[in-house]
């Protein structure tokens, strides 16, 4: 499970605007994606990543390892799906009731399911040896309530929103983590990896 999120844990004010959490994708000088002059920001800029050298090496590694993405529906509705082209992974999995739009990107590889059981049973299917990234939030805190996340990773940025939507969603539940097992300070953001007890 992971996203970027304020120190007083919200992914996204109430209006779902992630006003400065993503400011830090573009205030250094290394490119995240080497080669790739163009990479689709969440906030839909549509300009290069450019980060700190710590968080270049960092989330290249985590971008790596990932095979699928899953995600809820109002975030793929909110960045339109990526348009077809997810920033890592070579498959989505959306939570939805509603099937895939008609018409909508034929080409990618976007599986659309009903549960958060299910996404992550065609999320494993499709990711094979590969990692599994799940976006946290509603969906997110589902996955996790439902004891099927292994790791929680968190890019955290020094703001405080004070109110907007929650990292674990409306998970009220008390959930022990280990002790925090990657610590990597970037330029205006901390990458914090947790190893879920279960």
């Amino acid at each position: 499970m992971h996203n970027v999120v304020s120190v007083d844990g919200f992914i996204a004010d109430e209006n779902d605007d992630v006003g400065p959490l993503h400011d830090w994708y573009f205030n250094g000088d290394t490119p995240i994606t080497e080669g790739v002059e163009e990479q689709f920001d969440h906030s839909g800029a549509g300009s290069g990543f450019k980060v700190s050298r710590a968080s270049a090496e960092y989330v290249r590694s985590m971008w790596n390892a990932i095979g699928t993405i899953v995600m809820g529906r109002k975030l793929f509705d909110l960045v339109d799906g990526w348009e077809g082209q997810p920033p890592t992974g070579d498959h989505v999995v959306v939570v939805s009731h509603r099937p895939k739009p008609d018409g909508w990107h034929p080409e990618a590889s976007y599986h659309f399911v009903e549960s958060v059981t299910a996404a992550v049973d065609k999320a494993q299917e499709l990711a094979g040896e590969r990692a599994i990234a799940v976006n946290a939030g509603e969906v997110g805190g589902q996955i996790f309530a439902a004891g099927l996340v292994d790791e929680v990773a968190m890019d955290v940025v020094p703001v405080v929103f004070g109110s907007g939507k929650r990292y674990f969603g409306s998970l009220r539940a008390q959930h022990l983590l280990d002790e925090p097992h990657v610590i990597i300070q970037g330029n205006r953001v901390l990458h914090l990896r947790f190893k879920v007890r279960h």
